[in-house]
């Protein structure tokens, strides 16, 4: 079977995207097949896998896979990605309204291609010790550091993943340096069991964490991460965090067809993998 597909990347964190608003290329449960193609070396590469969809209440549908082949929590970058490659796609609206695992979205797209995505309210964040902990979207830990730059995020990110409260679930782990003007922030991310170049529910979770660390009123954080800047703005609310929006490129790199026929030259990619 022959799949067209789009590479698109938001801050360097990388997806490939397939309409299947009218032909259905990939299964929910293609597990294997989806880390073929998510795969750097044997497939086309990318940190995750996302599905447009039809949607009877909605502009349409996000259902998004990690590169470990398996359906995941809200991607924010893969969110923003989307609408780029829906409005690619035909789909055209002044506010994108669309479907995700986490629920509904919003969505705007500018002429620089620019998107801004609204996020799912925050109404708990856990105090640690050292760190913080909360959900926009995806489970995050998000924990201050003097200097990321000497910071493993690999060795470091995984000790706190695949410790005893964790293991199970898995969580996203952020590392997070404060500077005058912005906060930089480098994430391991479930999933993918690796760095990525950026995070977008990560971002925002180290945003608000920020403001909180600080106990700052500021509501606009501008985050670099190692494949770009992004802004998170948000409010303030009783019942936690609010009209949190996340705004940054979304970027088509290529597009292309996949001959699917190459997946069975090798098989079972994740034994493979960790065999």
């Amino acid at each position: 079977m022959t799949i067209p597909f789009c590479k698109y990347h938001g801050t360097g964190n990388d997806f490939i995207l397939i309409d299947q608003r009218e032909t259905t290329y990939l299964k929910l449960d293609q597990h294997e097949l989806i880390q073929f193609i998510c795969d750097r070396r044997f497939g086309i590469g990318g940190d995750g896998l996302i599905i447009l969809k039809n949607h009877a209440d909605y502009d349409f549908e996000m259902i998004y896979y990690n590169s470990d082949g398996h359906q995941s929590s809200m991607c924010g970058n893969g969110g923003r990605c989307i609408v780029a490659f829906a409005k690619k796609m035909g789909i055209i609206a002044k506010e994108y309204s669309f479907l995700a695992i986490d629920g509904p979205h919003k969505a705007t797209i500018n002429e620089n291609e620019i998107v801004s995505l609204e996020m799912i309210d925050v109404s708990a964040v856990k105090v640690g010790d050292e760190h913080f902990e909360l959900n926009t979207g995806s489970p995050h830990y998000v924990t201050f550091v003097e200097d990321v730059d000497d910071i493993n995020v690999v060795e470091n990110g995984q000790a706190i993943r695949y410790s005893k409260p964790y293991r199970a679930e898995g969580i996203n782990v952020n590392f997070v340096e404060k500077k005058e003007d912005k906060i930089v922030v480098l994430t391991y991310e479930r999933g993918v069991e690796g760095e990525t170049f950026s995070c977008g529910t990560g971002v925002t979770a180290a945003a608000i964490a920020s403001r909180i660390d600080e106990n700052m009123e500021k509501n606009s954080v501008h985050i670099q991460t190692r494949g770009g800047m992004l802004n998170v703005r948000f409010e303030k609310s009783d019942q936690g965090y609010k009209n949190i929006w996340l705004s940054g490129s979304a970027t088509l790199v290529f597009e292309g067809e996949l001959q699917t026929t190459a997946a069975t030259v090798y098989p079972n990619l994740n034994a493979r993998i960790t065999g």
